[in-house]
Parts: C-alpha cells; sequence; structure tokens
C-alpha cells in the first residue's frame, strides 16, 4: 500500500484566498495526508485541508490560534515509519545537525524555514525541506513543495508550485 503526503511550509498566507485553494488542489489532489512544517501564519489555512489527514507545527511567524494550539514539534508514524517535523526557527544557524537531537531516533525528518527545498538521506534518514510554498525566493524564484511516497521506504521528490493555477 502507498500513502502519498504532500509537504508544504512557509504559506505565510492570512487567509485561503481563491488562488491559493486552486493552487493546493493541482499540487495536493492525489495526496491522503498533508504535512505543514510551519509559518502557515493563520490557522485557517489549513481548512483547506479538510477532506485529509494533517499534521502541522508552528513557525515564529505564526499568530493567534496557530500558535496557540499547534506545536512547536511533533512526531508521528505514517506507514510503520515515524517522522519527525518542526519549523526550525530558533534551533541556530545550522538547523539540520539540530534535528539530531530534537529527533534522535526517527525514519524521517521535514523542517522548514529556510525557504531552500532540500531532500537528501543523511546516515539512513530522509531529510526534507519543502521550502517556501509562496514564491518569495530571489529573482522571482517559483515557490516549491515536496510530496513524500511511503511504501516499504520513503522517498520524497522536490517540486515547483505551478505559475498559474
Amino acid at each position: 500500500m502507498t500513502i502519498t503526503a504532500g509537504i508544504l511550509s512557509d504559506t505565510h498566507r492570512t487567509e485561503p484566498d481563491a488562488r491559493f485553494r486552486r493552487l493546493i488542489e493541482r499540487c495536493f489532489s492525489g495526496c491522503a495526508v498533508i504535512i505543514h512544517a510551519g509559518d502557515l501564519t493563520d490557522i485557517s489555512i489549513l481548512d483547506v485541508f479538510a477532506d485529509k489527514t494533517v499534521h502541522a507545527v508552528r513557525g515564529n511567524m505564526c499568530r493567534g490560534r496557530a500558535q496557540q494550539i499547534l506545536p512547536r514539534a511533533t512526531t508521528f508514524s505514517l506507514g510503520g515509519f515515524t517522522i519527525g517535523l518542526t519549523h526550525g526557527a530558533g534551533l541556530g544557524h545550522d538547523i539540520e545537525a539540530a534535528l539530531w537531537d530534537l529527533f534522535p531516533d526517527v525514519d524521517c525528518v521535514i523542517y522548514g524555514h529556510t525557504h531552500r527545498p532540500v531532500c537528501h538521506r543523511q546516515a539512513g534518514r530522509l531529510v526534507i525541506n519543502p521550502g517556501s510554498f509562496q514564491a518569495t525566493g530571489r529573482w522571482g524564484a517559483p515557490g516549491t513543495y515536496a510530496i513524500l511516497e511511503v511504501r516499504d521506504t520513503l522517498t520524497g521528490a522536490i517540486a515547483e508550485v505551478p505559475g498559474r493555477p
């Protein structure tokens, strides 16, 4: 059985407008699970995922209810694998090194904050930063997200948010 999870971070939205909803549908329609690595800003952003299982953490830009109800870090199981999830703010200059202390026994660690997409293996575990879903990169760089496929192993891939929803 395959589980497909969509991963996004740093949406920096105050509400899920029509364009955002179209992009979400286009990027994550085939995903049963959504993982948001923080800086969603407002909790209402998660409303667009009402038909999916959602795992989310707060980031340094979250406010109101998002800041109050979302954890700073969490672990959860996905198809028999343990996933560690945090935004990454406050972990110092080398976030990936700090993740080892925060999540010493996970199969995959997911973080955000840097707006730089990453998908690689380190010492046998998968490390994913989906980048920023919003096109906030320099020189008009597009937004990015990640797809995690869970089978007998974990595989991840970075994708660009389409320019036109």
